[in-house]
């Protein structure tokens, strides 16, 4: 884990807590959400978009963004780094922020937008709690994975590269989980599944629905 922390706003810390190969970023707020809402409260002529919800700002997310870029100011190759941290602060890349890492990167736009579309860990759209990932590699595909696929579809009620209207689950293809003598295989998360047949696809959706963070293992 790695932490940064970022300067008081409106008499509030921030400490971000970012996590390795998650989609998210844990804020930990050395106010209270009360002490917030008073302090807020206190302030005058407040912007009219400010609100009381314990949920950081965009605004505030990219304060957060530019203290990362300014850590990487004197380092070549900063695009893909500072992507990773966009998009666990944000939770995804939305064309807002691509546009402020282009200017603050002074980096073309397009050379932006190229590396996001490259590299299947990005995402411009809004990720789900759980992302599910089938593996299409040779082996997963010949022993059934196109099925299992085709079954998440179905039980899901989206495509692959989208995520369901509760934000629980987006769905996504891979090529290798390194589990080919256990074919097919599912990732969720960080998890992989073994041996995952269609007929298992609803149980191991429920099991994610309803298990508490932390307490799940790979089957």
């Amino acid at each position: 884990h790695a932490f940064a922390f970022f300067p008081e706003h409106h008499g509030v810390a921030y400490i971000v807590q970012f996590r390795r190969n998650r989609s998210r970023v844990w804020f930990t707020h050395r106010e209270t959400c009360m002490k917030r809402k008073q302090a807020v409260q206190s302030i005058p002529k407040e912007p009219e978009n400010r609100t009381d919800s314990c949920e950081p700002t965009e605004e505030e997310l990219l304060r957060s963004l530019d203290v990362v870029i300014d850590g990487y100011s004197k380092t070549e190759g900063a695009l893909i780094p500072v992507l990773q941290s966009a998009q666990n602060l944000f939770g995804y890349l939305p064309e807002t922020v691509l546009r402020h890492i282009s200017t603050r990167l002074k980096l073309p736009y397009s050379q932006v937008t190229g590396v996001v579309t490259f590299y299947s860990f990005f995402s411009t759209v809004p990720r789900g709690e759980h992302v599910v990932r089938v593996c299409l590699g040779t082996a997963c595909y010949v022993r059934g994975g196109k099925e299992v696929l085709a079954t998440l579809r179905k039980q899901l009620g989206i495509n692959v590269g989208e995520t369901t209207q509760d934000r629980k689950f987006s769905l996504a293809v891979g090529r290798c989980f390194g589990a080919c003598s256990l074919a097919p295989a599912v990732m969720v998360d960080e998890t992989v599944h073994q041996r995952v047949r269609p007929a298992k696809v609803k149980d191991l959706l429920t099991m994610y629905r309803e298990a508490k963070p932390g307490l799940r293992e790979a089957s």
